[in-house]
């Protein structure tokens, strides 16, 4: 008679006593019955189940019966896949708030869902044009002839350049204000319809890192003051998929990661993972559909997903996703619940297989190998076929 004693995961079923002369043996079967059992329990515990239940804990004989406790479940032939789903947002990348420099009125502010590129009027200042420029550091002085060598001077120039005004100047992106430098900025300001001095002064350009940026949301008033507050949020034009998915999902989230992503009219963009950002929850992430809002909370990390085919993501727009992340599958698989499974005493696994129909129809314990272990579910070999009984605990 078999005989079980009570673990968290599938237990041993002794078909017979071992003998008192193999002690190595019987270690090594320990070992690797460990080993499984820990696969197991770890894929139980991904897959939201609380642990694998022994169904034997009463014992019957290799060719015994299922006890009143335990039911049958039909071995499935398909396919079996270590991917997850989690449900997450279409939003725009990088929101990034936009803090207006140095003093004045707001006389003109862009629309919300408008696109301003690189060179061009992102919001007025006493009549004046502030303009988008590219660049990771944001202007703290005034740029121009005298001005001391530095960064922001390299990344005015790489601007004056990439927008066509330093042609013929020979103008180099270095850190040197030159005399070049200051004809390149009058040919720009030339171009924009503002006084020719060659300097950039204080709060007449905003330094975002995008190429284009799109308006998310208009924070001040046409009238007000400019000060240490958001004028506007801008993102990049680009959108992206975002989930924040259960700590014991993070493993399968991987950087650079395939996913695909399944929008709201049911069709799928591939993508990749591009970045886990942890934070707190509702500490400032994205808005827009499973967006959060304010006020701190348990952290959560936030995934981002690059997509591969913009044109697609742009027609959907903002919305709510289901991410699928990509993982082993296995097809044509014979597949039990990992309820199913008996850990073996000499290691590996097993299923009670009922031979015949009907209450009283006899078991017999056949040893399988494992495949692929996912949802809760086992890819197993051996003497079983697709639409045999095999019994699990009710």
């Amino acid at each position: 008679m078999d005989h079980t004693t009570e673990t968290p995961g599938p237990g041993p079923v002794t078909a017979a006593p071992a003998p008192a002369d193999a002690p190595p043996a019987r270690t090594r079967g320990r070992r690797r019955k460990a080993a499984v059992s820990l696969a197991l329990v770890a894929a139980l515990a991904g897959a939201g189940t609380l642990a694998a239940t022994r169904p034997w804990e009463h014992g019957t004989s290799s060719a015994g019966q299922p006890s009143p406790g335990h039911d049958t479940v039909v071995v499935q032939k398909g396919s079996l896949s270590s991917g997850i789903q989690v449900g997450g947002a279409l939003v725009y990348d990088a929101s990034t708030p936009v803090v207006a420099a140095g003093h004045g009125t707001l006389t003109a502010l862009p629309a919300v869902g408008s696109v301003v590129k690189a060179g061009a009027k992102l919001y007025e200042v006493d009549g004046q044009a502030v303009v988008l420029l590219r660049g990771e550091r944001p202007m703290w002085r005034d740029l121009g002839p005298g001005a001391g060598d530095g960064p922001d001077v390299a990344q005015l120039k790489r601007n004056l350049i990439d927008l066509g005004h330093a042609d013929g100047l020979g103008l180099a992106a270095d850190q040197k204000f030159t005399e070049g430098t200051a004809a390149a900025v009058k040919r720009w300001q030339k171009a924009l319809g503002v006084k020719q001095t060659g300097t950039v002064t204080l709060g007449s350009v905003v330094m975002l890192p995008q190429q284009a940026v799109r308006v998310q949301q208009v924070g001040a008033q046409l009238g007000s003051a400019i000060g240490t507050t958001a004028v506007m949020t801008v993102t990049g034009t680009d959108l992206v998929a975002t989930v924040k998915p259960a700590d014991n999902q993070l493993s399968r989230f991987k950087p650079n990661g395939r996913t695909a992503v399944k929008l709201a009219d049911g069709t799928t963009i591939t993508g990749h993972i591009r970045s886990l950002l942890r934070e707190a929850a509702g500490g400032g992430g994205d808005s827009g559909p499973g967006g959060s809002g304010g006020g701190a909370g348990p952290e959560k990390t936030t995934v981002t997903i690059a997509l591969d085919d913009q044109q697609q993501a742009q027609q959907a727009g903002p919305s709510s996703v289901t991410v699928n992340v990509v993982g082993d599958t296995a097809d044509d698989a014979l597949i039990v619940p990992v309820t199913a499974l008996v850990a073996l005493d000499g290691g590996g696994y097993g299923v009670r297989v009922v031979d015949g129909s009907g209450a009283g129809a006899p078991t017999r314990l056949v040893t399988v190998r494992l495949g692929l272990v996912a949802d809760a579910k086992a890819q197993i070999t051996g003497d079983v076929r697709g639409g045999d009984q095999v019994v699990i605990p009710k």
